[in-house]
């Protein structure tokens, strides 16, 4: 990754990052980023740099970063990084002009050369030893290492999800508070649920009002949140368990002596400490991290404060910007990797100079790599199109308020057509012809997405929903639906015909319109599967149903992949429940119509949608779920469409 050669950023807000420049001081030094402007990269080559030029060991560096798969791809790319690195040092000759860090490196007399490689070697053979984990995962090192001095049940075990301890404490509360009381209940169950999800998920948040009187609402709304906090840390103590808000909170209780057992390990182990997506961090991470290393360590934060402001993950923005204004050193990434220049000078036509709620949160201007556009030919050129939507387009007039219900499927069409006419043109990108896989459509909400997608199937041009979310909010968990209702009563014949509509059986409306006899054929047909379910279960069933073509009809159909890999998702997990806790088919019933409950707020990670096979299509994306930098074109037809409603509870 070289930098490209370019005119010097005019913002007098911005002091460009290099790679080239000296390493970090002792200190925090704060490295502001924007999406695509290479985060991980820098982390993998300041690595890289300190291991190399005798600064740092590997085992002497802790790089944080949220999430397990995040930290699992920062590994990989550290450790590709140093690998590379270790290459170009061994032949000079082939690494000439590769990146600016390989020519840094290799910028030196031949004995210095072959000491920095001889570093590399030692830390790539000792890498299973580095930190690169998340915070939790750090701090639960550091805690075990402490033993007594760190005030924490050794034997504790981490758990995950402790919604269902949650849902039972707020039920007993809820009882004991509501249940002799003759009046009706001052708010309901379903709003306590809520209430207690929002003060035990922000365990530092201050509960307010403070001074509400305790017999009002607001007070037994105070009461009960401290209530379900205190029963849950009762709770788990008896149990043995903590979250990772546990884990956090006592290692910040460790550390807050000067001259704690915990940063005296922590300082002595590591020297350089490096943070990815510092916006994501929350106070009392922060807390952590600035109590152990501010001051003693060569601290590096990385992130993009305008994300911040949208508290993802529990990030805040108060800690960015706090911990922004304590930083000795503080500089910006300001080349974009992924995106070309024409994009990037439109859209700093819209945005350059915005405050984005806080005047130290300013967006500043980036180069990009790609000097050129590298989509050609395509039907409007322009790389950043606005597409307005008038009200006589859609056969209004005067000025009375139109209903987003209304306005959202002639949205989603216009995003369709304007799609095909892309994919058919002999537009290219990067010299390669465009294909479905390369646009992407991100919109807010799942439901928008799938009112993209039956636009897109309604004019030929295949889609799917690309990971994320429940398989048991799709449309295959309501066919299996159909099915096992029809299975449970098959001479209900409503339950019957519905039954024959879905891929299983494969009948349209108009052939059993057209013959009434068929709803005996078919019924005849589901108490044969009835009989099969019984014998052999309901992977049975899917086989009879694959025997008579549900492959064929399925795959027929324009998102027919994404169809057939969720009806299968859904049919192994109801072959699991039903031999797991041996279910009946009124039981297996009931089971499916809870997993497809609204409120089953907790998806399991086995319930979460697998990828279809099919690349070839355009990708469907949550704005939650993808930036979009990864896809060549983006649209975003519903960004717009969005109604904030006022929180019910405020946090700060």
């Amino acid at each position: 990754m070289s930098e490209p050669v370019s005119e010097p950023l005019s913002d007098p807000g911005t002091d460009p990052f290099d790679i080239r420049d000296p390493l970090p001081p002792v200190g925090t030094t704060v490295l502001e980023a924007s999406a695509g402007t290479g985060k991980t990269w820098t982390i993998g080559a300041l690595v890289t740099r300190f291991v190399a030029e005798g600064e740092a060991k590997l085992e002497e560096m802790l790089v944080v970063t949220f999430g397990r798969a995040a930290s699992q791809e920062l590994r990989e790319r550290v450790r590709s990084q140093l690998v590379e690195a270790e290459q170009a040092l061994a032949d000079p000759t082939r690494a000439a002009g590769g990146s600016d860090l390989l020519d840094l490196l290799l910028d030196a007399d031949p004995a210095e050369v072959a000491l920095r490689r001889r570093r590399i070697r030692d830390a790539l053979g000792s890498f299973d030893a580095a930190t690169i984990a998340t915070t939790h995962q750090f701090c639960q090192m550091v805690l075990r290492s402490l033993g007594v001095a760190g005030d924490t049940d050794a034997s504790a075990r981490l758990v995950e999800d402790l919604d269902e301890l949650l849902v039972e404490v707020v039920d007993d509360i809820y009882l004991r508070g509501f249940a002799d009381d003759p009046t009706p209940p001052t708010f309901t169950r379903a709003d306590a649920l809520a209430l207690a999800r929002a003060a035990v998920g922000d365990p530092q948040a201050r509960l307010e009002p403070a001074a509400a009187e305790r017999t009002s609402e607001p007070g037994r709304r105070l009461g009960f949140a401290r209530l379900v906090r205190d029963e849950m840390d009762r709770r788990k103590r008896r149990l043995g368990v903590l979250s990772y808000d546990d884990l956090l909170s006592q290692l910040a209780d460790a550390l807050a002596q000067e001259d704690a057992p915990a940063r005296e390990r922590m300082r002595g182990r590591w020297k350089v400490v490096l943070v990815d997506e510092f916006q994501d961090t929350d106070p009392v991470q922060w807390q952590v991290l600035d109590r152990a290393f501010s001051g003693h360590a060569r601290m590096v934060l990385i992130g993009d404060p305008k994300q911040a402001i949208y508290a993802f993950r529990g990030g805040d923005v108060v800690t960015y910007l706090s911990a922004a204004e304590s930083a000795s050193v503080e500089k910006t990434l300001a080349t974009n990797w992924r995106s070309d220049q024409p994009l990037l000078d439109s859209v700093q036509v819209l945005l350059r100079g915005a405050a984005l709620g806080d005047e130290r949160i300013v967006v500043h201007p980036v180069r990009a790599a790609h000097a050129e556009s590298r989509l050609v030919g395509a039907p409007e050129p322009d790389p950043f199109r606005v597409r307005v939507m008038r009200r006589d387009q859609l056969g209004h007039t005067g000025s009375k308020g139109l209903k987003m219900g209304d306005v959202r499927p002639h949205i989603a069409r216009d995003c369709a057509h304007d799609i095909r006419e892309l994919l058919t043109s002999e537009a290219t990108f990067a010299g390669d012809p465009i294909a479905p896989g390369h646009v992407a459509v991100l919109a807010h909400t799942g439901k928008h997405l799938l009112e993209v997608k039956r636009a897109l199937a309604e004019v030929g041009v295949p889609a799917v929903i690309a990971g994320g979310g429940s398989v048991f909010a799709t449309p295959a968990a309501l066919e299996w639906l159909r099915l096992l209702e029809a299975l449970e009563r098959p001479h209900r014949s409503a339950r019957v015909r519905s039954a024959a509509l879905t891929p299983f059986l494969g009948y349209d409306a108009v052939a059993l319109d057209a013959d009434e006899s068929l709803t005996d054929v078919v019924a005849d047909r589901l108490r044969d599967w009835v009989d099969l379910f019984d014998r052999r279960g309901i992977a049975a069933v899917l086989e009879a149903a694959v025997i008579g073509g549900l492959y064929e009809r399925v795959l027929a159909t324009t998102d027919g992949e994404r169809l057939l890999t969720d009806l299968r998702h859904v049919g192994q997990a109801l072959h699991e429940a039903a031999l797991v806790d041996r279910l009946g088919l009124v039981a297996l019933l009931t089971w499916l119509r809870e997993q497809m409950a609204e409120d089953k707020v907790q998806v399991a990670s086995e319930r979460t949608r697998r990828l279809d096979s099919d690349a070839a299509a355009v990708q469907l994306v949550t704005i939650h779920g993808s930036k979009g930098l990864q896809y060549p074109v983006v649209y975003l037809p519903f960004v717009a469409d969005r109604f904030a409603r006022d929180p019910q509870h405020i946090q700060q």
